[in-house]
């Protein structure tokens, strides 16, 4: 997948919006103000950063070349994956949906039956 590619698939989830709060070169995607994604627009190695569960983020990073600890991120919960030819678009896009719902679990009852009132 290409940046732009994976722009879309980070939009097409409810209630996402893009951001650039840290500088012009950093995309960021939040649901509900609440980051899932973020993509740094201004290197040449292409990588997203996407939040994950703290046991599956140390299996991620064990099994895939590709995936290490979330720079500038909790290392708990962030995975910062490289995007190569050899990783797949279907994993790739697991791992995004894995994020939106990670940060999505973690909202309020209240905030979690507007998302899907939305």
């Amino acid at each position: 997948m290409n940046i732009e590619e994976i722009r879309e698939y980070c939009l097409s989830f409810k209630a996402v919006t893009e951001h650039f709060p840290f500088d012009e070169f950093t995309l960021v995607f939040k649901v509900m103000d609440k980051m899932f994604a973020l993509i740094p627009l201004d290197v040449a190695e292409k990588s997203i950063t996407l939040k994950c569960d703290p046991e599956k983020a140390v299996e991620l990073r064990s099994r895939h070349d590709g995936v290490i600890p979330g720079y500038h991120f909790n290392k708990k919960y962030w995975n910062t994956v490289y995007i190569t030819p050899d990783l797949s678009d279907k994993l790739l896009k697991e791992w995004i949906s894995d994020s939106y719902d990670e940060v999505v679990k973690k909202f309020s009852k209240p905030k979690q039956k507007q998302l899907i009132e939305l």
